[in-house]
């Protein structure tokens, strides 16, 4: 009972890094052109790159909780088929 796991293809993988480096410098761009104090321009890259990161992290964390929740059911499916097994062979003794 083997799932099907899609594969990524290399065209999904090139548009979103391209499009990954054109919303980097774009936020660059934006922020280097902003008419504000260095701080204020600091604040906002610090916050960028924070946006970045977390959804990263929280992206991971999602992915992380689903394959677990897989290899659970996996477990759970083996032990019932273990078992409903077991009780076929008492029924059949």
């Amino acid at each position: 009972m083997t799932e099907y796991t899609p594969k990524v293809s290399k065209a999904w993988n090139s548009f979103t890094y391209i499009m990954f480096s054109i919303a980097v410098g774009m936020m660059a761009a934006g922020i280097w052109n902003l008419e504000a104090s260095l701080t204020a321009k600091g604040y906002y890259a610090m916050a960028a790159l924070m946006l970045v990161y977390t959804t990263a992290a929280i992206t991971k964390a999602l992915r992380d909780r689903e394959e677990s929740d897989r290899i659970y059911n996996k477990l759970e499916d083996a032990r019932t088929e273990r078992m409903l097994a077991e009780v076929s062979s008492r029924d059949d003794a």
